[in-house]
């Protein structure tokens, strides 16, 4: 074991019979050798150390924010609001009596369907009517619906 490891930490083996094991050595454990140290925080440091801390924590750190870039980046700021403001101008706000335009969009829709609705039905009932007749033609095209504003 030693000549493989290189080095002589094996100073004796000792060939047990199946089951038997060694009755338990009464050692010192490795807690009891040291012993237990005080755990020092501010309150029970020493005066040198609350003299430091104190002294560390009256000196203010410099400002590490150089003004004229703060003042460069404020400008930047407004000039890309500006800009934006120009690209993209924010429509009126509606008055009292219009609908929101998410609202004025939904009422379109439903116009929209209901006029698409109104086609059906009467393209349905021209196909009933000619069905009646006995005619094999499909009524034509009714003309489409005219909007009032």
């Amino acid at each position: 074991m030693n000549s493989s490891v290189g080095t002589d930490p094996v100073r004796t083996i000792r060939v047990l019979a199946v089951g038997a094991a060694p009755a338990p050595r009464t050692t010192q454990s490795a807690s009891a050798a040291v012993p237990e140290a005080l755990v020092r925080t501010r309150e029970t440091a020493s005066p040198g150390y609350k003299e430091a801390l104190a002294a560390h924590q009256a000196v203010a750190s410099p400002s590490r924010i150089d003004p004229s870039i703060a003042e460069a980046v404020e400008r930047q700021t407004r000039a890309m609001c500006q800009l934006s403001r120009r690209a993209f101008p924010e429509s009126e706000t509606p008055s009292a009596d219009q609908p929101a335009p998410i609202e004025a969009a939904r009422l379109q829709r439903r116009r929209e369907s209901e006029v698409a609705r109104i086609l059906a039905l009467r393209r349905a009932r021209a196909e009933r009517a000619a069905r009646q007749a006995g005619t094999s033609d499909v009524a034509a095209e009714p003309a489409p619906l005219r909007t009032t504003a």
